[in-house]
């Protein structure tokens, strides 16, 4: 019955008659838009200005508050942020730095890019405000003005709190102005692992090597939010901002984003073509040790737990109809949605689970046949940069010197 309902489904899809959006993914926590950058048009909608809560997408706030403070010279890079015993007290994820130790501006901003720490969180509004409530009152006054009218922030890190709402829309216009008003510093929301000394730290945002153009920004969850995402995306030099609330994994979040970037590009004319070459994300960025002091040794093996093919095996795959799913055109009838490979990470998960569920069993291991490997001689520069799954768009620090951070101090005792 499953298969024949996705089967279904997808028929639909391909005919351009697509289902009301709102009962797509998400049931009742389910939003989504796409905004034309340039010109701030919704190219799709659903449910856009349903009050939902920001969950982790609350720090892209936050860094724009950071940012501003940095434009305004109140705060630089290399500015030290004390962490205080309130702010190491809020719950993971977190990057366990000890109260009374601090951390450099920038290093503050790559932990809530990649880990979206929410003690440091915590630190950047007190040290912005003194107090994180006092942060809270500013960034709302702030969003005001930049045109979020339905949103209303009472922490810098997003942890549940029902009065800490906002809307698909205003994530996506907040989006938007991150770039336009920070261009300088957009860079760091394409960053996919930060090393801090020995601790490297991968960004949850999967997207950014998943699918094509995608260079930010920010992935978010808490129960009654759901899985979120605002993503920013350019092709042929058309950039567009979208936000998805309420998928109920991140595997789903992120397929049925993917659908709904395709679809929007469509409408603007622009066609899927593979990519030749990279672009422009920062694929790593190297920071401090933090010293062991600083991280205990649980966030030390919480960290490399951390590993892809263990958060595959933690949530559950996308079904057939959330990968084909679209939104109807905010101004027009529906669209087909063009058609799209499935993620890896997304197919690899399906296949496991449906094979337990056939099998009742965990699928049998075959390993592939050895061979007797070729040896080539490699230059030592290009062994050290060798990763693995790097996609062809995307480029290595080491060979483009001026993707990379500096190395930075490590945390200080005030």
């Amino acid at each position: 019955m499953l298969r024949l309902a996705a089967w279904a489904l997808g028929l639909v899809v391909a005919l351009g008659l697509a289902a009301p959006a709102g009962a797509q993914i998400g049931g009742e926590r389910y939003s989504a838009i796409v905004l034309d950058h340039r010109t701030g048009r919704a190219l799709v909608a659903a449910n856009p200005d349903d009050i939902r809560h920001p969950a982790s997408l609350t720090k892209m706030m936050t860094l724009y508050m950071l940012f501003e403070a940095m434009r305004d010279g109140r705060m630089m890079l290399q500015s030290r942020i004390t962490i205080s015993e309130e702010a190491a007290s809020r719950p993971p994820s977190k990057l366990g730095i000890r109260p009374g130790l601090s951390i450099t501006a920038e290093q503050a901003i790559l932990a809530l890019v990649t880990r979206s720490a929410n003690d440091v969180a915590a630190a950047v509004g007190e040290a912005l405000a003194g107090s994180e409530p006092r942060f809270g009152q500013m960034m709302t006054q702030r969003a005001r003005s930049l045109g979020m009218t339905s949103t209303v922030f009472r922490n810098a890190s997003g942890l549940p709190d029902r009065d800490q709402v906002t809307t698909a829309r205003d994530m996506a216009t907040l989006g938007s102005r991150l770039i336009n008003d920070f261009p300088q510093h957009y860079h760091y929301f394409s960053v996919t692992h930060a090393r801090f000394g020995a601790v490297r730290i991968r960004n949850h945002n999967r997207m950014l090597t998943e699918h094509e153009g995608v260079d930010g920004i920010k992935t978010g969850y808490i129960r009654d939010s759901g899985f979120n995402i605002v993503t920013s995306a350019e092709r042929d030099g058309r950039r567009v901002v979208g936000a998805v609330f309420g998928g109920a994994s991140w595997v789903e979040r992120d397929a049925h984003m993917a659908a709904l970037l395709d679809q929007s590009y469509a409408q603007l004319g622009v066609a899927p073509r593979a990519v030749a070459g990279g672009s422009g994300l920062m694929r790593e960025a190297q920071a401090a040790a933090l010293p062991a002091a600083a991280l205990p040794t649980a966030a030390v093996a919480a960290v490399a737990r951390r590993t892809p093919a263990a958060r595959s095996r933690a949530m559950p795959a996308a079904s057939a109809a959330t990968r084909r799913a679209v939104v109807a055109p905010a101004r027009a009838a529906p669209r087909p949605a063009t058609t799209r490979a499935t993620p890896r990470t997304a197919t690899r998960t399906a296949t496991r689970t449906a094979t337990r569920t056939s099998t009742g069993a965990a699928p049998t291991r075959t390993a592939p046949a050895r061979t007797a490997p070729t040896r080539t001689a490699t230059p030592a520069a290009q062994r050290r940069t060798v990763t693995t799954r790097v996609p062809p768009r995307t480029v290595s620090t080491t060979a483009n010197s001026a993707l990379r951070h500096p190395v930075l101090p490590p945390p200080q005792r005030r």
